[in-house]
């Protein structure tokens, strides 16, 4: 439930999604997937200014994979220290 919504806005607002197509809403999680992975990978670009496009990819498997399956999947980092 949410806390900043009124019941009645929030019966509606559930009874609109539930009329959206299933390939609208896994298009939908697509679209704040890749938002929520373009969040991290600016925090992570203000946290290693001077990294390159593979060191902040490599920093970025990190938060999303965890650091040891990113290190099974990729190996051990070549650009400095893992987050």
């Amino acid at each position: 439930m949410l806390t900043d919504t009124n019941p009645e806005t929030e019966t509606i607002l559930a009874d609109l999604l539930r009329q959206v197509p299933i390939w609208r809403k896994l298009e939908m999680m697509s679209q704040l997937n890749q938002t929520a992975k373009q969040l991290v990978l600016a925090g992570l670009k203000e946290q290693y200014p001077n990294a390159d496009a593979a060191c902040l990819r490599r920093h970025l498997a990190d938060r999303l994979l965890g650091g040891e399956l990113a290190q099974t999947i990729y190996g051990p980092h070549a650009c400095g220290t893992a987050v």
